[in-house]
């Protein structure tokens, strides 16, 4: 679907995303992308911000709010930083900024279809697989990450996360301890990215402390190395190692 109100611009888009393979859907409004969202979800919502009735912004908030995963790409004329990275800070998966090429944009919708469907897998999971028949689901302490299903967990707490934030978790999730730099993250977000900023992945993490950790602002799960990046850690292992090497330290 290709929310935008310049006709021009929507049948430009159209007319290349058309050539690439895909079904489009066009809607000159946010309300009506709402509505239309609600009805049928698209794969992807190409999402302009400045549009009447509910502008792209507000779109965005509430599909996250009413917890829809819609994949989201932004398209704004804002080119500062701050801007740019409010979208994402509200659940959007990608940004292009205008004027844009319409060769680049149909790359990135390529982009963000192909790593969703991955993250997804191709065939649907055995609704309750046995111990040790197959299920790939990654556990770290209390967070399970479904690949399969496409579902978060903590403590047995469903937690609704869009495709990118669930990209990252999972990337974390198979490699528990290891230190992730944000170059590393932004490959698992959008590959090789030029025009993505390591800001984008301190947004995405932001976003993921605030829906699994007990305190967001004192992260015991989600950690960070200064100077290098991010890791995803068991808290009660990590109190663990704590607690020995202060008994260590008491006895020597």
């Amino acid at each position: 679907m290709v929310a935008e109100d310049d006709t021009k611009q929507a049948e430009l888009v159209r007319r290349y995303l058309e050539h690439e393979g895909h079904t489009v859907t066009v809607v000159e409004d946010g309300r009506t992308a709402l509505e239309q969202v609600r009805h049928r979800e698209p794969d992807l919502l190409v999402l302009d911000v400045m549009m009447p009735r509910a502008d792209g912004l507000d779109v965005v908030r509430i599909l996250r709010a009413e917890g829809r995963e819609v994949l989201v790409m932004m398209l704004t004329a804002r080119s500062t930083e701050d801007d740019l990275l409010l979208g994402l800070d509200l659940g959007a998966d990608d940004y292009v900024t205008k004027p844009f090429s319409p060769r680049e944009l149909v790359a990135r919708v390529r982009t963000l279809l192909r790593r969703n469907r991955s993250s997804d897998g191709s065939a649907p999971a055995d609704p309750d697989p046995a111990p040790g028949s197959g299920d790939k689901a990654l556990s770290v302490g209390a967070l399970r990450v479904d690949p399969d299903r496409h579902e978060v967990s903590v403590g047995g707490t469903p937690v609704v996360c869009t495709p990118g934030e669930f990209r990252i978790l999972a990337a974390m999730a198979a490699e528990p301890d290891r230190v992730f730099t944000r170059q590393r993250l932004l490959e698992e977000l959008h590959g090789f990215d030029k025009y993505i900023s390591g800001r984008t992945v301190d947004v995405h993490v932001m976003n993921l402390r605030k829906k699994i950790e007990r305190a967001p602002r004192r992260p015991d799960r989600l950690l960070t190395v200064f100077g290098v990046g991010y890791k995803l850690t068991d808290p009660a292992r990590t109190s663990t190692r704590t607690n020995a090497k202060n008994v260590r330290r008491a006895s020597s």
